[in-house]
């Protein structure tokens, strides 16, 4: 089994943690976590993709061991996250590489893949939306209100998932045995939650989240154009993102490989050997030059 090095890098002058594992010239695959994980929710899937890949796993600025300036400093937006991704990755080296693509590591994936097509060889979406198919209305309506109108009212109704009983229900709510998920992965994710001042962070977040339905055109226009490999592994119990958004991946890309599985929006926690499985069956049909 490959060594995991944990490891930092400076980007724009803010310090960026990662995780690597892998042949450095082995093919690349970035795993970007998604609200309110890290590069933490890899921790099980990295060893069992890197004697075959070089994985690359950072952490959002405000998010796990990454710096965490405050919204005075930084405009916390998921174009400027993208950047730091971005300059990150070619600071590494990395020039070609599959993404994949979790939570919020949907539109930064997205937004990186939009930007330079040629870099990405294959997509890996694990409840990473793309298409408005996929919300749940039930999870999505407090953000919406909150995204159409700031009041006390909206922003009390979205603070609740700042709590240690919402971020717990986040990994156990639809996965069939939930003796399977750990607890230290809600406290772990909790306590870096409650640092002093991101909550603001995830505010600015949850308001910016309104800018990437309208690029998914945009995506499905570049899917449409590359018909870039694709495959959508997706926890079925998700409250958030639910199957009907894996399965829209299949109007652009009919060879769009798709499976529902057991689990919920945090699927590594209960199915990471069956997700493995999945990620390097597809990636070995991946030609060279996609």
């Amino acid at each position: 089994m490959a060594a995991v090095h944990h490891r930092y890098g400076t980007v724009r002058g803010r310090r960026l943690f990662y995780r690597e594992a892998g042949p450095a010239d082995a093919p690349a695959i970035v795993l970007l976590h998604g609200f309110p994980a890290s590069s933490f929710m890899f921790r099980d899937l990295i060893p069992l993709l890197s004697d075959r890949y070089r994985v690359i796993a950072p952490d959002h600025l405000g998010f796990g061991l990454s710096d965490m300036p405050g919204v005075e400093e930084f405009d916390y937006t998921f174009d400027a996250l993208t950047d730091l991704t971005e300059d990150l990755l070619a600071d590494l080296g990395v020039v070609r590489y599959a993404i994949y693509v979790q939570d919020y590591g949907a539109p930064i994936g997205w937004r990186l893949a939009l930007r330079r097509p040629e870099a990405i060889t294959a997509i890996v979406t694990q409840n990473g939306n793309g298409y408005d198919a996929g919300f749940v209305e039930s999870f999505w309506k407090t953000i919406w209100d909150y995204q159409r109108e700031q009041t006390p009212e909206t922003e009390s109704a979205i603070r609740q998932a700042f709590t240690l009983d919402v971020t717990r229900w986040q990994y156990v709510i639809g996965v069939p045995d939930e003796t399977l998920v750990s607890p230290d992965t809600w406290h772990h994710d909790f306590a870096l939650l409650s640092r002093p001042g991101n909550d603001q962070i995830q505010l600015k977040l949850f308001l910016d989240y309104a800018t990437n339905p309208p690029l998914y055109p945009h995506l499905h226009e570049y899917l449409r154009a590359g018909q870039v490999p694709l495959l959508a592994v997706w926890g079925r119990g998700d409250p958030i993102f639910g199957p009907d958004g894996a399965r829209a991946f299949a109007e652009d890309l009919p060879d769009a490989e798709i499976h529902l599985l057991d689990g919920g929006h945090f699927l590594l926690e209960s199915a990471v050997e069956e997700v493995a499985a999945l990620i390097r069956d597809f990636l070995a049909n991946v030609k060279p030059g996609a």
